[in-house]
């Protein structure tokens, strides 16, 4: 199974399975304990267009993956073979034969949003504002005769109608984000040669609207990333400073920016030749990971351990791992309008698990009952936080923290359906949470798991199928002793516990928007 990585990578190796495993029935009793806090929620797995595999897009690493309405966009497999021109195609590692299209999923009801004309395109999803507008990647059954990749474009879902975006002159093209204004920012090749990407020319940050795609500039070197948008129309991403290829990484040092009112800000680094911004809020604050003058490549080598998270406001770039109190955050996954941010740090006496910063300060939210550490990845304006907990070999369960306390959201997965919540990917103010799942018979989210939506039963979702009465989801805590059970199996049939490395080795990182833009064309 692969799931998010968790960075807690200075975790101290626990000494005995018996301090790091709890007995289910106790696990059960504060799940149960806990559920009385916290909202129930109504589970929507949806699927797949029949194909093996379905996500809901992480890029946007706690952003709006799930609209302020509950729109929540994604890919899903077909059973159509893709062509081997085909860069889009092949789910979240790339590695699958089929055909994949953009799906939006609201209110339980799943759209095939499709491609732009030509046969067995593929499209993907990224991000829906309030208005219901949808962005993201189409192929457009060009072959392009130089690289011999079927051409790719940003394009916008508008009442379930598709348009091109463009590009700047180039290939490939391919949109990050909406925000409530209309406005996109993402990424476009241009037809200048270039020898750091994929495609072999360079690509620029841009700004669409009104019909217009825009070139941000760069912040001196000749290829731009933009990542993220707010409702004032600013963008943050990453740049590369010049052309001059550095012996860390061998391409040239890469900081992240904040572009607004024509302006590209270079954000700057901590000491190091990489860095990027992992989340942007409406107030301009961006929050990432940079790598230091000590290990200058650690982030670009995804050596986590040495890449340092950061505040950037207002013209001051913060280090939060050295100067936070409470704790020493390791990474910085999201941050809300209010300033909070969440990811994972360590703490004295207790390990690594999961914070929530407030105004210089980390708090501790703890792990699952039995789990060695956790991380945060997503947080809302209610200071909602959903991550994942692992168990000490590496196991991990999402959860919600709120009110001080934190709930197994497995414990809402229907009795005796077999699903597996896997990850957590964002989580809007109403409280509803974006992830994928595996379904029965699935151990490797990469290659059959479903995107899913949970719900929750409050408020206009009163009512509704699964939100009827109490019996149904109490019952639900069935379904979570089931899944302490596995999780105890896993960890027994190690014999010995895993230190966070070990379970690093065996897992995937998702948050590649560093190393792998310049490795892979998919980006």
């Amino acid at each position: 199974m692969k799931y998010r990585i968790s960075s807690c990578v200075t975790l101290a190796v626990f000494a005995v399975l018996a301090t790091s495993v709890r007995l289910a029935s106790q696990e059960q009793r504060t799940e149960l304990q806990h559920r009385k806090e916290h909202h129930r929620y109504r589970l929507v797995d949806i699927g797949t267009f029949g194909g093996p595999e379905g996500f809901v897009n992480p890029d946007v690493n706690g952003g709006n993956a799930i609209s302020k309405r509950g729109a929540a966009v994604g890919s899903s497999a077909t059973p159509i073979p893709k062509s081997p021109t085909s860069v889009a195609c092949g789910g979240l590692d790339g590695t699958l034969p089929f055909v994949f299209h953009a799906f939006k999923s609201q209110g339980g009801v799943v759209t095939d949003l499709g491609t732009l004309p030509g046969d067995d395109n593929c499209s993907v999803a990224t991000s829906s504002n309030v208005r219901g507008e949808i962005v993201g990647l189409s192929e457009n059954g060009v072959i392009d005769p130089v690289t011999s990749i079927t051409e790719f474009r940003a394009v916008l879902w508008k009442h379930d109608e598709i348009e091109d975006l463009g590009t700047l002159g180039g290939i490939a093209s391919s949109a990050s984000q909406i925000n409530d204004r209309n406005q996109v920012t993402g990424s476009a090749y241009n037809a200048i040669p270039d020898p750091f990407t994929p495609l072999g020319t360079q690509i620029r940050a841009f700004l669409w609207e009104d019909g217009h795609m825009r070139d941000l500039g760069t912040l001196g070197g000749p290829d731009v990333i933009g990542s993220f948008i707010n409702e004032s129309g600013q963008i943050a991403g990453l740049s590369l400073i010049n052309s001059i290829p550095n012996p860390s990484t061998g391409i040239p040092t890469q900081d992240p920016f904040l572009w607004e009112n024509g302006e590209m800000i270079d954000i700057g680094t901590l000491g190091g030749v990489a860095g990027g911004p992992s989340a942007l809020n409406n107030r301009g604050q961006v929050v990432g990971q940079s790598s230091d003058a000590a290990d200058p490549a650690a982030c670009f080598v995804n050596d986590t351990e040495n890449c340092h998270p950061f505040l950037w406001d207002d013209g001051r770039l913060t280090d939060l791992n050295t100067h936070t109190i409470g704790g020493n955050p390791l990474t910085a996954r999201a941050i809300n309008d209010a300033g909070e941010i969440v990811g994972a740090a360590c703490f004295p006496s207790v390990g690594c698990s999961a914070y929530l910063w407030r105004d210089g300060v980390a708090t501790d939210l703890g792990a699952l009952p039995g789990d060695c550490f956790s991380e945060a990845f997503a947080i809302n304006a209610r200071a909602q936080v959903v991550g994942q907990s692992f168990s000490c070999s590496g196991f991990g369960r999402l959860f919600l923290w709120e009110n001080g306390s934190m709930i197994d959201l497995n414990s809402f997965v229907p009795p005796g359906s077999g699903l597996q919540l896997a990850e957590a990917i964002a989580i809007n103010d109403r409280g509803e949470i974006a992830g994928d799942l595996l379904p029965p018979g699935c151990t490797d989210d990469t290659q059959c798991g479903h995107a899913f939506v949970l719900i929750p039963c409050h408020d206009d979702h009163s009512g509704e199928a699964g939100c009827e009465d109490e019996d149904e989801v109490t019952t639900s805590a069935t379904q979570n002793s089931s899944m302490t059970a596995n999780k105890d199996h896993l960890v027994n049939s190690m014999n010995r516990v895993l230190t966070p490395r070990e379970i690093m080795s065996r897992t995937q990182s998702r948050f590649g928007w560093i190393r792998g833009f310049w490795a892979s064309p998919q980006k």
